[in-house]
């Protein structure tokens, strides 16, 4: 199982380990992409700071971000898992999984970036601020420049099981699941139940709940239907209908009750 989250706009501070080295990430078929990308960021964030801040779409009181930013290559480095804070990571848990859950954190969970592309959460990077839909001034937007990269490389970190697709529209922009793999894809939509709404809040919670749940229990779906029946098990309200077409990515709707 391999599954695809957002990252967190709200990021922990860097470690005071040793600095990043792009070619030490998982999937180093993005490793010249990620050099492009940092080295595009870092030079923005080194110059005009007003201009950094507009491209980066950062308000005043965030202006500290473009010296984050600027000392991406020296600043020290932690696991991803640790970097990115925010609702549905405080509901994941990863810090507080037993240890055999977490070695299927490590297995399964890829965090979708605009600066790194796509990382394990084992994978030691900085603190940085630079969402999927910036337009960078010499690549352009940042979901269309990791199209090209992600299309040769996430089809074998896929693998041949289910792919849980956890990802705001941003990031899926950057990779969209195609023929094959797209057949093993559920995409996931947290519903209140009594409105039938999507509330920003609770959604991503669930979905970090979702995910501890299956790493937890040590489920493993090997396809959509399968996942269905696992979140049933552990409680969840699921409703879902294969897709009419071959090479289409299921779609889940779990109910929630409670905004929470």
């Amino acid at each position: 199982m391999l599954v695809l989250l957002p990252p967190s706009e709200g990021k922990a501070a860097s470690g005071r380990g040793a600095p990043l080295r792009t070619e030490s990430l998982s999937l180093p078929g993005l490793t010249a992409a990620r050099e492009e990308v940092l080295t595009e960021l870092v030079d923005l964030c080194s110059g005009d700071e007003e201009k950094a801040r507009e491209v980066l779409g950062l308000s005043e009181g965030l202006r500290g971000e473009v010296a984050k930013n600027r000392e991406l290559r020296t600043a020290g480095a932690r696991p991803a898992g640790e970097i990115y804070t925010g609702v549905l990571y405080d509901a994941l848990g990863l810090a507080s999984l037993d240890a055999a859950a977490k070695r299927r954190a490590a297995r399964s969970l890829l965090v979708f970036s605009g600066l790194w592309g796509a990382v394990r959460v084992t994978d030691r990077i900085p603190s940085y601020r630079c969402s999927m839909g910036v337009k960078l001034p010499g690549l352009g937007a940042l979901g269309a420049f990791w199209r090209a990269p992600m299309a040769e490389v996430l089809p074998e970190a896929a693998g041949s099981g289910l792919v849980l697709d956890l990802r705001s529209a941003a990031y899926a922009a950057a990779w969209k699941p195609k023929g094959e793999v797209a057949g093993r894809t559920a995409t996931v939509r947290v519903l209140h139940a009594p409105t039938r709404k999507v509330v920003s809040h609770f959604n991503k919670a669930t979905k970090g709940r979702i995910v501890r749940s299956l790493l937890t229990d040590g489920a493993a779906p090997k396809g959509p239907a399968e996942l269905v029946e696992a979140l049933r098990d552990l409680g969840y309200v699921v409703e879902a209908a294969a897709p009419a077409r071959a090479g289409t990515a299921w779609a889940l709707d779990v109910l929630v009750d409670e905004v929470h």
